[in-house]
């Protein structure tokens, strides 16, 4: 059996006593196994607690990292919830253009709105310069500076096409890339109103422009210098008359509003139409009037019937068109003639 011991000898340099503490081998071993593994334990305590402080730094950078893609996120939100709706106000006007145009396919209607279609590998600076000019183009430093707390980088060159060379998808790309999709459809909307306005208004002009006879029947004296039924003398004869019978109906030649109706010694039961853009009608020697005065009309409308009240030799319309209330010769506002 193994009676070893280990005396240790304490000493006071005040008092100068001495003390002996004698420690067996065996707890001696103990003691010294138990201050071991305490400094393992507390190792070990101290290494997780740096870990800890680690992955708590490690969560605040992901909590701020998270908050800073949810703020990217409203962001790019918001700006396609702009470019859908205006892609859906460029449908809706595409659908009237089309109404307007009778034009079934949506690819011609879009071309003649929007131009040419950008390629795909098509740069940004080449787009620009296709549907606006060099001093209206806004830099891709103007897009990023409302992004700019999202930014770790600089901007990229433009100049030099490093947006294209290095489709790269991170936040400032995808950013630039969704403003400019919206201010390409904010321009192709543009276009798409200036030529439904452009559509409009000579649509309105075709409908109001006399194109049509306004009475089934021939023709029996043309504009111009004429010999008076009456008395045999030259005379100006100021409109078309053409021959039908008696009741027969007068339509109206475009749209427009009846801006007369009367009766005067001449021309009989009259009445008129204004087409607007400066354009007049008159209808002389009715039998009958069915429209009243302020009243629209549309094309091909009934208005009236042929008579031969007033100074007539016989039944037949008296047919005028005015520009700007100069007498024209109505024959070239006939085309089905």
């Amino acid at each position: 059996m193994d009676n070893k011991s280990f005396t240790f000898l304490i000493t006071s340099n005040r008092r100068g006593e001495t003390r002996s503490v004698t420690i067996s081998a065996a707890w001696f071993k103990a003691g010294i196994a138990l201050l071991v593994l305490a400094f393992v334990v507390m190792s070990a305590a101290s290494v997780d607690y740096l870990g800890l402080l680690l992955e708590q730094g490690e969560n605040k950078r992901l909590v701020a990292e998270n908050e800073q893609l949810t703020r990217q996120f409203q962001v790019v939100e918001s700006k396609l919830t702009s470019l859908e709706s205006s892609l859906e106000r460029i449908k809706t006007l595409t659908t009237k253009i089309k109404l307007i145009t009778n034009i079934e396919d949506e690819d011609r209607v879009m071309k003649l709105s929007l131009g040419a279609t950008p390629r795909i590998e098509q740069n940004f600076s080449d787009m620009e310069n296709e549907e606006r000019s060099e001093n209206e183009r806004e830099p891709a430093s103007e897009f990023l500076k409302r992004d700019a707390m999202f930014m770790e980088r600089p901007p990229l060159d433009e100049a030099r096409n490093e947006l294209m060379a290095t489709r790269s998808r991170d936040y400032a790309n995808l950013s630039i890339r969704i403003d400019r999709a919206v201010k390409s459809s904010a321009l192709r909307e543009q276009g798409v109103i200036r030529l439904q306005e452009l559509l409009q208004e000579r649509q309105s002009i075709l409908n109001a422009t006399p194109n049509i006879k306004p009475a089934r029947g021939w023709f029996t004296s043309r504009f111009g210098y004429r010999g008076d039924p009456f008395t045999g003398k030259p005379s100006m004869h100021y409109g078309l008359d053409m021959a039908a019978a008696p009741g027969s109906p007068v339509i109206a030649p475009a749209d427009g509003v009846v801006s007369y109706v009367g009766y005067e010694s001449g021309y009989g039961k009259i009445l008129a139409i204004d087409h607007g853009f400066g354009v007049r009608t008159r209808y002389a020697h009715n039998s009958q009037i069915y429209v009243e005065l302020g009243q629209k009309v549309k094309r091909r409308d009934v208005i009236s019937a042929v008579g031969t009240t007033g100074r007539s030799s016989g039944p037949h319309l008296h047919y005028e068109v005015r520009v700007n209330d100069v007498p024209v010769d109505p024959i070239n506002y006939i085309l089905n003639e």
